[in-house]
């Protein structure tokens, strides 16, 4: 069976890729290369022993996108990862992250539908839940989007769900990802961004090899065991079994209809937790300062995952202690020179 893979070579995208290939299935990628590099994709086929087929185009170009499910009639299913996804640049680019976040869905739900593909497999996030005193959060939770980013992640659900009310013949699975951090076991891949990163674990990382001066930890009055936010931090690998196990319901019920699945540990790490747990674990090598909260950032935030062990067998099995020392792994085979 065919897996089409949007944004294949991303972080998430790439760990679900080696799973996904080892599990037996074959694999086609189209990235546009924005946030990815073509080097990935090497490291995707030697970490399987597997070829992979590669489009480098962008899902927002429709006639583009033809040419691939014209080349590969025989797509089983698609995992759709693409799309941007940096909070603080939907702010301040709103318009670029509804059109391509939102076109890129559109186009490759004309695709399926031209092309018979009765399955999809949505790359959501946690973003689309309102604001709860009330955790760990469940599916069932008001949503509520508070930035662009978020909201094209909730629109797009709704966008699914509307298509599959009328397409009933079409399953489609929503997961709703908390905070994936760590690499696969090789350290081969891992998680890269351009630029300064956005996200905790890779800055804690490129403090640790001496790429950044020091951690910033936004606030440390919140209402939370140590004063700093608390989150529910999965492993890549953890998260890349979840679409395994999505996808291998699909194939086991053809009649799987619309499903909705959060992805996390059910666990809250506060950031002190990260970052003192990076230092066991591989040496005192990371420097702290607090500073000042940031505008939006809650106290705390975690997943229920009861719904997905229940349904599709999923459940996170690594340790805050696995996910620091492969981050950090993989930062040092990565290290710029």
């Amino acid at each position: 069976m065919k897996v089409l893979f949007t944004g294949g070579l991303g972080y998430i995208g790439s760990h679900t890729a080696v799973e996904v290939l080892n599990e037996g299935f074959d694999v086609v990628i189209v990235d546009n290369l924005s946030n990815s590099k073509i080097g990935v994709l090497d490291t995707i086929k030697k970490l399987t022993g597997k070829d992979v087929g590669f489009y480098q185009i962008d899902v927002c170009d429709k006639d583009a996108l033809e040419k691939v499910f014209q080349e590969n009639p025989d797509i089983f299913a698609v995992i759709h990862f693409a799309g941007y996804k940096a909070v603080g640049e939907s702010v301040r680019e709103p318009l670029m992250y509804y059109e391509n976040n939102m076109i890129s869905t559109f186009n490759l739900l004309r695709m399926m539908e031209k092309y018979n593909c009765k399955n999809i497999i949505f790359s959501s996030s946690a973003t689309v839940y309102a604001q709860s005193e009330i955790m760990p959060l469940e599916e069932t939770f008001p949503l509520a989007a508070t930035n662009p980013y978020g909201r094209t992640k909730l629109f797009n659900e709704h966008v699914l769900i509307d298509y599959q009310n009328v397409h009933k013949d079409t399953n489609v699975i929503l997961l709703r990802y908390f905070n994936p951090i760590g690499a696969h076991d090789s350290g081969l891949l891992g998680e890269d961004p351009n630029g300064i990163p956005n996200n905790l674990m890779p800055y804690i990382c490129k403090v640790a090899v001496g790429e950044l001066d020091h951690l910033n930890v936004f606030g440390n009055d919140y209402k939370t065991k140590d004063g700093t936010g608390v989150r529910d931090y999965i492993h890549v690998v953890d998260l890349a079994d979840g679409h395994v196990k999505a996808l291998q319901k699909v194939v086991r019920e053809p009649e799987t209809g619309l499903k909705i699945y959060n992805l996390g540990t059910g666990v809250g790490y506060s950031v002190l937790d990260i970052v003192n747990t990076f230092n066991e674990v591989n040496g005192d090598l990371v420097k702290y300062e607090i500073a000042a909260r940031r505008p939006g950032d809650i106290d705390e935030c975690y997943a229920s995952s009861k719904l997905a062990e229940e349904e599709i067998g999923f459940k996170a099995t690594k340790t805050l202690a696995d996910m620091c020392r492969s981050s950090y792994e993989y930062q040092k085979n990565n290290k710029k020179k």
